[in-house]
């Protein structure tokens, strides 16, 4: 009860700045009035869905959604904030200047009118974020994106150049609200008309169960040389109470036969080659292996036990942080991870070619798109579905297509 009353506490605070905006460039009382109907009905939906609220008992879409529309409301309310407040750091001094200086002349007005300029700048800033993420919720989570790069290697076996995989994570299909969007998007893979298509993970955000409804919809995933799959962390079914053991063993276990179903190879810590004209590429898939508190169930030197040293190495790998904790100083050279997790936080600002950011990088050293270590690859899916903010901002969902060429890589 404490943290909800600092909560309100905070939150009205937040929203008297916001208010002073308003009121100076808005004076009709009727739209003033519908400012605090809507911030009202907001934090109320927010409130009634949170309280208590128990993660280990499901995420549903309507808590989804109350925590966008909390989120849609919180962050332009904090940008005007930011310039109510710095417009405070004059307006205080004056005022106690003025009580000092002009005593009962002052009639107690010792606070300057707030300038209207200020106000309508800080609301036109706060529109900015506030549109974004209205954008975001009802369409930029559905935003596909494919994202194309080719991979030079030196020791590529010959028959493999040119070779093309298409990789998506993180599908969290347990988050899905709109059928005919995923159908879409299934489709645009297949477009890519691609060699091998690789999923790095998290299938679902708990239950096997949400898969059901899109298993009819995955299935439709085709490519030459099959279907591979690993587990992410949300697929073990850790964030959410069972009735027993067995019955958290169980939903394990129907998520690896919907996979099957689905056509996907499930490699938990296992390897395979991709065979082509008498070569052939390793393809070495983990279990989940997360720094800090995720589970650390992915077995490196188990899965790669059929592997010779010389081969030719593509790795699945769901976290990140397992490429940088255990996979680059490995003593078997990765040519190219896949990894995904870190949803690039559903939320950043990205100018291909130029400029890519989100709060996400404070976690993760490498959260989006191609790195290159050691003379070793990542590539760090930004995610097919989303997950808990029923949205993405700026960091749009992405199928990658990777091409394998035989050359001497681009410096």
């Amino acid at each position: 009860m404490l943290r909800w009353i600092i909560f309100i506490v905070v939150f009205l605070v937040i929203d008297f700045y916001a208010f002073q905006a308003f009121k100076t460039v808005v004076k009709n009382n009727w739209l003033q009035m519908v400012y605090w109907l809507i911030t009202l009905l907001v934090i109320f939906n927010f409130i009634f869905n949170y309280y208590g609220f128990d993660r280990s008992n499901g995420f549903s879409h309507v808590h989804a959604y109350a925590f966008g529309f909390f989120i849609a409301l919180l962050v332009p309310k904090m940008i005007v904030l930011g310039f109510m407040f710095a417009e405070d750091v004059f307006r205080v001094p004056q005022a106690i200047y003025r009580y000092f200086t002009e005593g009962n002349a002052a009639q107690g007005n010792y606070f300057a009118s707030r300038r209207a300029f200020i106000s309508k700048m800080a609301l036109g800033i706060a529109a900015i974020p506030l549109a974004s993420i209205i954008y975001g919720i009802y369409k930029g989570k559905y935003n596909y994106k494919v994202l194309k790069y080719t991979l030079n290697f030196e020791d590529l076996p010959d028959a493999f150049d040119g070779y093309k995989l298409t990789q998506i994570s993180d599908i969290h299909s347990g988050s899905f609200d709109n059928m005919d969007k995923v159908k879409y998007a299934v489709d645009l893979i297949n477009e890519q008309k691609s060699d091998v298509i690789l999923f790095t993970g998290d299938i679902v955000n708990n239950k096997a169960e949400e898969l059901v409804p899109y298993k009819e919809v995955f299935n439709k995933l085709k490519a030459k040389d099959g279907l591979y799959s690993v587990l992410g962390n949300h697929d073990y079914g850790d964030y959410v109470k069972w009735e027993s053991d067995e019955a958290k063993h169980q939903n394990l276990e129907d998520l690896k036969n919907l996979q099957k179903e689905i056509g996907f190879n499930l490699l938990l810590n296992e390897s395979k080659f991709l065979e082509k004209n008498g070569e052939r590429i390793a393809l070495v898939g983990v279990e989940n292996w997360g720094a800090g508190g995720f589970k650390k169930a992915g077995d490196l030197k188990k899965a790669a036990r059929n592997v010779h040293e010389n081969d030719f190495k593509i790795l699945m790998s769901h976290d990140p942080s397992h490429w940088e904790r255990e996979i680059i100083n490995d003593d078997y050279h990765y040519h190219l991870t896949l990894s995904g997790h870190t949803h690039g936080m559903q939320f950043g600002i990205e100018i291909p070619g130029w400029f890519k950011w989100s709060p996400v990088k404070w976690r993760y050293k490498y959260w989006a798109g191609i790195y290159k270590e050691m003379g070793q690859y990542i590539n760090v899916n930004r995610g097919f579905g989303y997950l808990a903010f029923p949205g993405r901002v700026g960091i749009w969902p992405e199928i990658t297509v990777i091409e394998l060429k035989k050359g001497k890589p681009l410096a």
